[in-house]
């Protein structure tokens, strides 16, 4: 049985801001499908309609159109019966703040007619982490310990598939490691995964991922094909003015993309200029100590060349017949 079915799912909303009778369409006919014991991530930007597909798939907002199980069961006819058997980390902290720790979980456990002691097992390794502070209002917790806490509250009644929005979103570096490190140890364990983030470095840490951009996937593949698919040489550029690099850039005509990377930027250029030619006239234009690397393509690289998202905000094909007239 596949754990996770998902065809054609839409899903719009009434825009507040503007016309009533006008709809923002969050979901646009989602299709995909996730294995027994995968961890499969939904990866995007703010805004992309991640947390409407959660809020669907664990049954708390109905699709305007399409359909879906989980494990097996109908996520409109049948929704009593997946709320039994998952287990849902809003992206938001929805835990009672004036309960300590222990009280939280135990109301978790109620909840599920079970108890801690039953399913200690599936907690141990993270409750470790928690029970020194066992006693402490929840509210106060740390921002990594909140994510851990609301980790065990999902897991308590052992659930076959695990549905995590944004669990990383505002969490520390090194309580980021912590927590996918956690759901390594869960898989192992043969729970089926559905987690979604803003953070493109998390890609890799995925089995399987989607990209999703307004709404839409744009393509689902392991994190290594996706970049194996990358077809354009892409470059580093350096120099002692980056803010100047950059407008230099993107007015050059055989630039095809360019884009602010950390300390460096991005580029992509039109068949035919090499980086060094590039080098030399970005030079000639009083730009110092300017240099260029190639390197390899990052899942952001790649999701930025499958959102047609360009220094012009028009498609490669365009930017190039433009710069070819």
């Amino acid at each position: 049985m596949i754990p996770i079915s998902c065809h054609s799912i839409s899903k719009s909303y009434h825009n507040l801001q503007q016309n009533k009778t006008k709809r923002v369409k969050a979901l646009q006919n989602i299709s995909f499908e996730v294995n027994q014991g995968e961890i499969f991530g939904i990866i995007g930007p703010d805004g992309a309609g991640k947390t409407t597909l959660f809020r669907i798939l664990t049954t708390l907002l109905l699709p305007d159109s399409g359909n879906s199980t989980v494990e097996g069961y109908d996520i409109v006819k049948e929704f009593k019966d997946i709320r039994g058997i998952i287990g849902y980390m809003p992206g938001r902290f929805s835990l009672y703040q004036d309960l300590t720790v222990e009280e939280n979980l135990t109301v978790f456990a109620r909840v599920f007619n079970t108890t801690i002691e039953e399913n200690y097992h599936l907690i141990k390794d993270i409750y470790i982490q928690l029970e020194p502070f066992k006693t402490r209002m929840a509210g106060r917790l740390s921002g990594g310990m909140k994510q851990k806490l609301a980790l065990c509250c999902a897991l308590i009644h052992k659930p076959k598939v695990l549905f995590l929005d944004e669990p990383t979103t505002g969490v520390d570096p090194v309580s980021r490691k912590e927590f996918w490190e956690m759901l390594k140890r869960l898989k192992e364990q043969g729970i089926t995964i559905l987690v979604s983030t803003p953070y493109m470095d998390e890609a890799a840490l995925c089995d399987r991922i989607a990209l999703i951009r307004e709404g839409r996937f744009l393509q689902i593949d392991s994190p290594n094909a996706i970049i194996s698919g990358y077809n354009h040489e892409l470059w580093a550029f350096k120099s002692a003015e980056m803010s100047r690099l950059l407008q230099a850039l993107r007015n050059h005509p055989g630039v095809l993309t360019s884009f602010p990377f950390g300390d460096s930027h991005h580029v992509t250029t039109v068949h035919g200029i090499s980086a060094n030619d590039l080098v030399e006239q970005l030079g000639n234009q009083g730009l110092k100590e300017v240099t260029a690397q190639k390197i390899k393509a990052s899942i952001e690289d790649c999701f930025m060349e499958l959102a047609g998202i360009e220094s012009y905000k028009t498609t490669s094909q365009e930017i190039i017949q433009n710069k070819s007239r």
